[in-house]
């Protein structure tokens, strides 16, 4: 049984991309190459609609904006994320703040979070 539903489906997917510094960027296409390829596993899984967003590469979390972030997070709280597409769904935030806003609003709008490890639906 999976915890993919209709409703999920019938919203968007999010694709978050980040690296956070420049080497990262110039040294580890590898990295970005698998992010990337989370859009080809959500179309696998049954979205039509795949939004990537990778506004944040290259930008550390330690005080800088993150306007990708942000996005990610208007888009879940608005309801229009049906899921949130990370490597490590762990990564998806870069401080403890971020993280359980992350969570708090997947857990409110019923959101799932997928990465290579699994799907986690986030209960209030």
């Amino acid at each position: 049984m999976t915890k993919i539903i209709a409703d999920h489906l019938a919203r968007s997917a999010y694709v978050y991309i980040r690296q956070s510094t420049p080497d990262q960027l110039a040294n580890n296409p590898e990295s970005r190459r698998r992010q990337y390829a989370l859009k080809t596993r959500a179309r696998a899984l049954g979205w039509e609609n795949v939004v990537v967003i990778d506004d944040d590469l290259g930008r550390s979390g330690g005080g800088t904006a993150r306007p990708g972030f942000e996005r990610l997070l208007a888009a879940i709280g608005s309801g229009g994320a049906g899921a949130v597409f990370a490597l490590e769904a762990s990564r998806l935030a870069r401080n403890g703040r971020d993280w359980h806003t992350l969570l708090e609003f997947c857990a409110l709008v019923g959101s799932l979070i997928i990465d290579e490890d699994g799907i986690y639906e986030h209960t209030s």
